[in-house]
């Protein structure tokens, strides 16, 4: 599967994966090879330096899984 990725500003570190044909799906990157699914990995599958990334890239995320901490 080839991905698309875009960052949704340029200082951002997080790649984001363009999928229009699947509704709901969130897949992220740091480095274009190890994919994650938002709603999935986040924050147990990440390392305490991508968690703080994310949360600070995203603080609409990292609020809306706030009982996830």
């Amino acid at each position: 599967m080839v991905h698309k990725f875009y960052k949704n500003s340029k200082t951002d570190k997080i790649f984001w994966i363009d999928t229009p044909d699947r509704e709901g799906e969130w897949l992220f990157s740091f480095d274009k090879k190890k994919v994650y699914n938002m709603f999935r990995d986040y924050p147990d599958k990440l390392s305490a330096e991508e968690k703080q990334i994310f949360d600070e890239e995203n603080p609409y995320w990292r609020d809306f899984f706030s009982d996830r901490q």
